[in-house]
Order: structure tokens, then sequence, then C-alpha cells
């Protein structure tokens, strides 16, 4: 008997001219560890939503869904309630009382447990998450990976026998995600925990999945084991979207045409370079990271001394920050979960007031800011109003602009009725239509995309820059920062430790750098990106090929 199945399951949005999810049929064992990915939009927040009662979407439902062999629509609420946990793709969407700790014990005590057992699993909780130094925060001033955190806390409390993650990680720093997928895996292995997990982020989730599951277009297109499922995404003579989100020791192996046996970890992926590349005493010499590029434009925003905390008498958030955009420029902010990026960005676009210091933006430019919660920028009941909306009712606008992020398709969508990824993408879209804007600021605006999508908004980006516009974008997508920015900064404590060009930013690093780094660092230093590493293997491979006899 399966955990969780889904059988012949479609289901089509209001109003939408093709099905979210297409004849889907899937089932979940006792105890296993599944990752479904796929291309933003492709289905699968749908799909997960359908796993658990009370987040159903409306629309027109064919099949049915079952837990236990139970149809879901027949489960008791209070097993519902304690054996599916549900992490959202958004925390603030699930977060219902004003204290971490009321938050913990909320689900428990609606449940009638007795206060001594509701107080010891909250204590666990807390304790096993890391959560002590916040447990009695107001969660309006956590940052978005501290609620992320208390959420699955909070989920984990209930004591699931599956749990359902959407993106757990899309707000959380490199060292925070890692730590939280190793606690994921660890409820898996340990307490036998069934895991459903969507994610973009693939490095640490493939390798330590039991099975891994594609789509597309609301369809399933392959179902097997993380080592089976590289090899086909690699083989394909086209590469699909998916392919490009693959661990990098998959990418970069592959495109080497070391297609046996593909590493899926850093891990294998640094001594399967060290076979590939032995490193001799002249290689192991460190390398300089390239030079810092000097500003050569005007800085159009700039914070002073900015200063800034949540209470009168709380933990200075903001302790002296500097820090400046220039024209034309992407500046990446990076940083840990609660080291002040996201208030930094508030402050510098007037939603907080720092108590000490200065704003300043050059004179005639104008500023927008694409807040954490997307969701926050919608105000009509349709994509195409929203976007119509922002673009001064310009028909050819809009509809240029949809085209351009793949949403033509959603037009008639209620905005709230779309994935994460596509919420992104409309948002995005609607300030990029404010032609008025030359500074853009920018929360995590690659949440919930697949590397082809972040590709593609990218693009959009830096044609923006070329044009004059300035972007700050808070975070903590290494691989976008490293492969899109013109300067990387980070943020530790409430201040700018450090800044550079990618390279100089992040040769050198441990954790915030990008997985192509590790995996080549004891050779080529300074590659940050699995095309610089790929060129440079080719370079050394060829460099070494033996001259064929003359004559």
């Amino acid at each position: 008997m399966a955990l969780l199945r889904f059988e012949q399951l479609s289901f089509a949005y209001p109003l939408a001219e093709t099905r979210a999810l297409d004849e889907v049929t899937l089932e979940i064992q006792k105890g296993e560890y599944v990752v479904l990915c796929g291309p933003s939009g492709c289905g699968k927040t749908t799909l997960l939503r359908h796993a658990k009662p009370g987040l159903l979407p409306v629309g027109a439902k064919a099949g049915e869904t079952f837990y236990k062999d139970t149809p879901l629509s027949q489960l008791p609420e209070l097993t519902a309630a304690a054996e599916i946990g549900f992490v959202q793709q958004n925390p603030d969407n699930q977060i219902v009382t004003d204290f971490v700790w009321h938050e913990l014990a909320f689900g428990l005590e609606n449940m009638a447990l007795p206060v001594p057992v509701i107080r010891r699993r909250v204590a666990e909780m807390a304790a096993f998450f890391g959560m002590e130094t916040w447990f009695r925060s107001k969660t309006t001033e956590l940052s978005g990976g501290q609620k992320q955190l208390m959420n699955l806390a909070s989920a984990l409390a209930m004591g699931p026998k599956l749990l359902i993650l959407d993106e757990p990680t899309s707000m959380l720093d490199p060292l925070a995600a890692r730590n939280l997928l190793a606690t994921v895996q660890r409820i898996n292995r340990e307490l036998g925990v069934a895991i459903l997990m969507t994610e973009h982020r693939l490095d640490e989730v493939f390798p330590a999945a039991d099975r891994v599951v594609t789509m597309d277009r609301g369809r399933i297109l392959s179902d097997g084991a993380p080592a089976e499922i590289a090899r086909q995404l690699s083989g394909s003579a086209e590469k699909s979207r998916i392919y490009f989100g693959l661990p990098a020791a998959v990418r970069i192996f592959s495109e080497l045409e070391q297609t046996d046996e593909l590493p899926l970890t850093v891990r294998d992926g640094r001594r399967r370079l060290e076979r590939l590349l032995p490193i001799t005493a002249e290689d192991s010499a460190p390398e300089t990271a390239k030079p810092e590029k000097e500003a050569k434009h005007p800085a159009v925003l700039e914070g002073k001394e900015l200063w800034f905390r949540y209470t009168e008498k709380g933990k200075d958030i903001l302790r002296g920050t500097d820090v400046m955009l220039h024209q034309g420029e992407l500046l990446c902010l990076l940083g840990g979960n609660g080291a002040g990026k996201t208030t930094l960005m508030q402050a510098l676009a007037g939603f907080r007031k720092p108590y000490r210091g200065k704003v300043k933006l050059a004179k005639g430019q104008r500023l927008c800011m694409l807040p954490q919660n997307a969701r926050s920028l919608f105000v009509a009941d349709t994509v195409e109003k929203e976007l119509l909306d922002s673009a001064g009712q310009d028909q050819a606008k809009a509809m240029q602009m949809a085209e351009k992020l793949e949403l033509t398709p959603l037009l008639a969508r209620h905005p709230y009725d779309l994935s994460g990824g596509e919420i992104q993408r409309l948002a995005v879209g609607k300030l990029l239509l404010l032609r008025e804007a030359t500074v853009l600021l920018l929360d995590e605006p690659t949440k919930g995309l697949d590397a082809y999508a972040k590709a593609e908004l990218a693009k959009l980006l830096r044609a923006l820059c070329r044009d004059g516009t300035s972007i700050l974008i808070v975070t903590h997508d290494v691989e976008f920062a490293a492969r899109y920015a013109t300067r990387c900064a980070l943020m530790f404590d409430g201040l700018l430790l450090s800044e550079g060009e990618p390279h100089a930013f992040f040769a050198g690093n441990r954790f915030y750098t990008t997985d192509a780094n590790r995996i080549a660092a004891e050779h080529f230093p300074t590659d940050i990106t699995c095309e610089e590493v790929i060129a440079s293997c080719r370079s050394s491979l060829s460099a070494n090929v033996p001259e064929p006899p003359r004559g």
C-alpha cells in the first residue's frame, strides 16, 4: 500500500486554455525520499497542493489522490493535519501567530494535546533547528530564511508520516540551505518520514533522493534513481530545461563526454577531475583572482552610515552600513539569513527609516522595489490586467513583456493561482514595465525560477543595465550572482564586509562560492561557472595530447 498515490489526476485552473496537470499517476511509498523537478510552471506546486487538504486549488479536476488507500476528500481532518506536513514556498503564507514559540505550538494546541507534551515537542524542535536565540522573537522580525525554518519546525512538531516541501531552500543562504537539506535527509533516514519535495537547487537533493521524478507541461516525463535520470538528461541530443538545473558535477562531466558513472556530488566531481587532470606541483600553486574593476559610472543610490533597529531597545540590524549603487550596474548583495540584507534594501527604498545615517537618491532617478513577498504587488484578478496596469494600459508593451517572461499562456489566470516561479516572473514583469523607473531594487527575484528562466531574466536585466538602469538584487542564489552580476557584496552582522567583481569575490571562498568552483578550485581557482571549468578542462586536455608521429 502506497503512502500517497495520485491516480490519473488532471486539473485545469479557471479560464485556463491548458491543463496544469494532465493524467498524472505517481506513488510515494512509506519512508521514501522523492524529488520532483521540472521547469517553472510545469505543474509541480499544483500537484503538491493536491496532496494537502486545505490547499487544494480551485478548478476542474479529474482523477483522485489517495492517502493510505483513502481518498483525500474522505480523510479525517485531524489525520490530514497531523500526518501530512506541508511547507510552502512563501513562508508568510502559513504564519498565523505573532511569536516564534507560539507558531511552533499552534498546531499542537489545535490537536488538544496536553500542555507538557506541547512544551516538550516545541523545545525539541527549537533545539533541533538551532532556534534558541530567536525563539521568543516576533515573527514579523524574522528574515525569510528564519521564517522557513520555523515553518518546517512547526510541521515536524505535528509528527507527520509524510512531509511535503515546496522549494524549501528558495529563501535560505547557501550554508543554511545545506543544513536544512541535511536535516530533511536525517528526518527521512532516522525517523522514517517520507519526503516529497520540489526543488530547483538539485546539487544537494539529487544524490540524497531515492527517486527523481521529472515533469513538464503537467505530465510525468521520467521516474527513476538519480543516477539514471542524470544519464537520461545528459545523453539526450537536445538538452531540456531540466538539464541546466542538474548538479554542476553532472553538467561538467557530461559536456566533457565523461558519461560513464556521472558524478552527482561536489566531492565525486572533485575526485573525477583529479583522475582526469592529476595535480602537479606546478598546478598546485595558487592563482590570483582577477582584479576588481573600479566603478566608472556615477553613483545613483547611496546609503551612508545607516543604523536601524526594529524596537527602541532591540538589537541593531544595520550598524553604520555603507552601500553605493552605480549607474548601469547589477549589484548582487549576498549574506546569511538575518544579516540585514532585506532591511538594508527596505531602508534604501524608504520603507524603513534608519535612526541614524542618510539615504541619497541621485537627482532625476526614480526607484521601484520588488518585495520578498511578490504577491503584495498584485491588485487585479488576472495576469493580463496586472501587466496592463503596469504598462499604462499599453496592450503592445504588456503582451511583449508577457512573451519575454513566458507568461502568455497564463494571461487569464488569477495571480494567486500561479506557481512560485510564475509569481516571481509576473512581479518582475510589472516592475520592468514601469519604464520611468531607473533604479530597481529586487528582493530574491530568482526565487522559484528554474535555471533556464533565470537566464532569460538575466538577459532582461542586463539589457536594462546597458540602457542605464541600475539594479540592486538581494539574493541567496550564488550561481546567479556569479554568472550575471557586475559586482557582488557580502553582508554580515549588519555591515558590508567585502565586495568586488564576481571572480574576485567568489574565488577562494569556501561557502559563498559556486559548486563549479568547489569542484575545480585546485586546478582552476578563478573559474566560477560550469562553462568556465569546462573550457579550462578542454584546454588542459588538448594541451596534454601528444603530437602524432611525423613521417
